[in-house]
């Protein structure tokens, strides 16, 4: 089998405001600014009231087994278009919270649109403070990318990405044999939302990454990642993964894949 990483980035010029507008346009109620379920900030809380018809997204790690059939909507979508740009222009664009006003004029942007909002999240999401036992960052170039990992594990890492034998709208896929674990140490990148590729890149004590062969009920094969954070405990009360599994911070284990676009780098 010949699995195609869904990741392929390259420097190109900044894209434009259709970019914006066409993921203001696909972001799921469900679902933050950057495509997941709060899986980059475990201090989110959980809105009532937004309950998930989807109670695969978090799960047990004895459920981590073959034959086991999940929903995966994250590891279905289409891969956004937004690629780095070069670290000099990364660096002459302004990101911050405090100088939001002046992304906005960057991007004629209206500061009241869906877009904003997206950009105006994502950039919140960099700046909130880590929780016990995380280390974070964000990486707007591909330089300031491969530095996150290097200056942690040094020039001997590798990185994962999810893979997909074929685009597929399938949603259900079961687990297959050769479930891995890959390590307990690893930094784990969130593509964002954002005009370019900006990765949210964290790693958070005693957490495990797996790659998880799986079977969609159309056939088409794929070796996604998924993670397991074994001390939950400094975690939001009332985020979304103790609403579904109906468990309290720090009591058992708690996983979930990542979602399509998710890098994670890890060593050799």
């Amino acid at each position: 089998m010949h699995l195609v990483p869904t990741n392929s980035y390259c420097y190109e010029s900044l894209v434009n405001k259709n970019m914006l507008t066409d993921m203001a346009k696909s972001k799921d109620k469900m679902v933050d600014a950057f495509g997941n379920y709060g899986y980059s900030n475990p201090s989110k809380e959980f809105p009532d009231g937004n309950t998930p018809t989807n109670n695969d997204v978090y799960f047990f790690e004895s459920e981590l087994h073959p034959g086991r059939k999940m929903k995966l909507k994250e590891l279905a979508k289409k891969v956004s278009k937004a690629t780095f740009v070069p670290r000099p222009v990364a660096e002459s664009i302004p990101f911050s919270i405090q100088k939001f006003p002046e992304i906005l004029k960057y991007f004629s942007l209206e500061a009241k649109s869906a877009e904003a909002n997206l950009l105006k999240q994502t950039v919140e999401n960099c700046e909130r403070p880590a929780i016990d036992g995380e280390e974070k960052y964000c990486a707007a170039s591909l330089e300031s990318f491969i530095d996150s990992g290097v200056s942690k594990f040094g020039k001997n890492i590798q990185l994962l990405s999810n893979e997909l034998e074929k685009e597929t709208g399938n949603q259900e896929f079961t687990i297959g044999q050769g479930v891995k674990m890959m390590g307990e140490s690893e930094i784990v990148c969130h593509k964002m939302k954002y005009a370019y590729a900006v990765f949210l890149c964290h790693s958070i004590d005693e957490t495990a990454v797996y790659t998880v062969p799986l079977v969609g009920a159309d056939g088409t094969r794929a070796r996604a990642l998924a993670v397991c954070h074994k001390d939950t405990s400094a975690w939001n009360p009332k985020h979304l993964a103790f609403h579904i599994l109906k468990v309290k911070p720090g009591t058992v284990p708690i996983c979930h894949f990542l979602a399509r676009e998710t890098l994670v780098w890890v060593p050799n």
